[in-house]
């Protein structure tokens, strides 16, 4: 009940009907044979052969051996992926070839009734059978002869008709394929996006691989140097500690033949004095000074040996740069050439 108050709301049932026989392409009801698309949207197979050379203009001169090609439906966009036999190879819509013709019995059973044709507003009588080519538009015969059109060029609205018709299917035509190329270029484009985000990630990735590696050979380096010159301090500072020992007993050696000269100092006696007194006393020579043991020479703390410069690292470290394939070709080309020389 609810799909046939549907139906008259919005006109007669055949009118209904009409409305859903139309083919999106040509805009006419179908024409047999009528093929299936896999959306489930119908097509007249020449409506459907013109999109499909449109969207594949050099399907014919492919050779013997005729690939697939593909094209989307006018209706909802859908791509149609089409084997060797092209549009042949759509499966036939039998159901909607039969509902055309049980259509058109109908209609050629039913009376004509007035105001199914268009019919001239100046001659209310009169039906719109002829073409004004002058002013573009379709009048009728009374208008012609009698009327506004008498001085213009007309010719058979049939012919026009269909003129206008086929002008109209090509440039569906066109533009559904245009559509398609559209549509393919933005597809690459996205997927070269998509690829250059790729690409980029990768390359970042490289990089960071790179200066990795790089601060990994300048840790390694670091790490090397500090090694040698903790080496270097501590043959020094072990040389100049044993001068320190050494010095110290030369010290405490000395201080106790201080203290027993000084005892012996303090005899009065001659005999006793002798008695006491130290035997082997250093004279005033440079071995009452220390002069026999090793010393350091000027400037042996010094560590200015050890020292490193860096500055043409940092400048060549600033100047790193990517390297342009071009350039790259350039340089080879030119070590080739030289290696031919």
């Amino acid at each position: 009940m609810d799909f046939q108050a549907g139906i008259l709301q919005d006109g007669s049932p055949m009118e209904s009907l009409e409305k859903q026989l139309i083919c999106p392409i040509c805009l006419e009801m179908f024409s047999k044979p009528v093929v299936i698309l896999p959306c489930q949207h119908n097509l007249c197979r020449k409506c459907a052969n013109d999109v499909f050379q449109a969207a594949n203009p050099y399907w014919q001169s492919r050779g013997s051996v005729i690939s697939g090609g593909r094209f989307r439906c006018p209706s909802c966009r859908h791509e149609v992926l089409l084997d060797r036999h092209g549009v042949y190879g759509l499966q036939r819509n039998l159901l909607v070839e039969n509902i055309i013709d049980i259509y058109k019995q109908e209609c050629s059973s039913r009376p004509l009734k007035k105001g199914e044709h268009p019919m001239c507003k100046e001659h209310e009588d009169e039906r719109i059978n002829i073409y004004c080519v002058t002013c573009e538009v379709p009048t009728c015969s009374m208008c012609k002869v009698f009327g506004a059109h008498k001085d213009c060029e007309v010719a058979p609205l049939q012919t026009v008709f269909q003129g206008q018709k086929t002008e109209l299917n090509n440039c569906i035509s066109m533009l559904v394929a245009g559509n398609d190329r559209i549509q393919t270029i933005i597809s690459q484009l996205e997927d070269s996006c998509r690829s250059t985000e790729e690409n980029s990630e990768a390359a970042k990735r490289e990089l960071c691989a790179r200066f990795d590696a790089l601060a990994a050979v300048l840790e390694e380096k670091k790490s090397e140097l500090l090694e040698r010159i903790t080496h270097e301090q501590g043959d020094k500072t072990s040389f100049v500690q044993g001068l320190i020992r050494r010095y110290k007993e030369q010290l405490e050696k000395s201080s106790r033949l201080v203290e027993t000269a000084i005892q012996a100092m303090e005899e009065t006696g001659g005999a006793a004095f002798l008695m006491v007194r130290p035997p082997n006393l250093p004279s005033s020579s440079p071995a009452s000074k220390g002069g026999r043991l090793e010393k350091i020479e000027h400037g042996y703390e010094n560590m200015d040996a050890f020292s490193v410069s860096l500055e043409h690292l940092a400048e060549a470290v600033r100047a790193l740069d990517f390297n342009p394939a071009e350039e790259d070709e350039e340089y080879f080309d030119g070590e080739e050439e030289e290696a031919e020389e």
